[in-house]
């Protein structure tokens, strides 16, 4: 009897957004004390999140924070996160793996933090495989789950394979399985998607 190739890689991300993850509150002239160097908060896989930044003060409209790092596929990565007039949290577009140093334009009128928001991508598999069926554990949200093929910028859609949502059930096991030989990911198969709305996710490919 002929054994399976099938593969099950999975990936389980717990952190929810923070506003302080990267760096806490605080008035620096210019660069930010960073307290984690690596952004990667999913287990048995490499992922990387969008970043924000915080304003605590109302007078910091235009002001910026540039962000330099490395992206999911340890590309080199700079991002620059511009604050608005009002107290708020800005979310940036890009996804970090890692974070070198974060610097503000001008020394900020009150407290401002680096943090990351809900939004994460991960690579189940670098190189050439089908996907076949896959498993999402869900949480109390419905939130959007992209599939990604590809090594362009994580921060791009270009190479969208295909997009499901999770229930939105908490801890509803939410299967798919995929007909005939299953989807193909020519170079990397990826996934972008929210940790609010999804736990866990196991793929099963080959």
């Amino acid at each position: 009897m002929a054994g399976s190739d099938i593969i099950s890689t999975t990936i389980e991300d717990a952190q929810a957004a923070s506003t302080t993850f990267v760096a806490a509150a605080a008035r620096p002239t210019s660069t930010f004390t960073i307290a984690r160097a690596s952004v990667s908060t999913s287990t048995n896989s490499v992922s990387a999140r969008k970043l924000s930044v915080t304003t605590t003060g109302t007078a910091d409209n235009a002001k910026t924070v540039t962000i330099v790092g490395t992206d999911l596929n340890d590309k080199a990565l700079t991002e620059v996160i511009v604050s608005t007039g009002s107290a708020e949290t800005v979310a940036g577009v890009s996804y970090f793996k890692t974070i070198t140093s974060a610097t503000c334009s001008a020394q900020y009128a009150a407290n401002v933090s680096v943090g990351i928001t809900n939004l994460s991508t991960v690579s189940f598999i670098t190189g050439r495989t089908r996907l076949k069926a896959f498993t999402t554990i869900s949480k109390g949200a419905s939130t959007r789950i992209d599939f990604i093929d590809g090594l362009a910028p994580a921060d791009s859609d270009a190479n969208i394979v295909f997009s499901t949502k999770s229930s939105g059930v908490d801890n509803a096991a939410d299967d798919v399985y995929i007909p005939e030989e299953g989807v193909l990911f020519k170079t990397n198969f990826m996934a972008q998607y929210d940790v609010s709305g999804a736990q866990m996710i196991t793929a099963f490919h080959a």
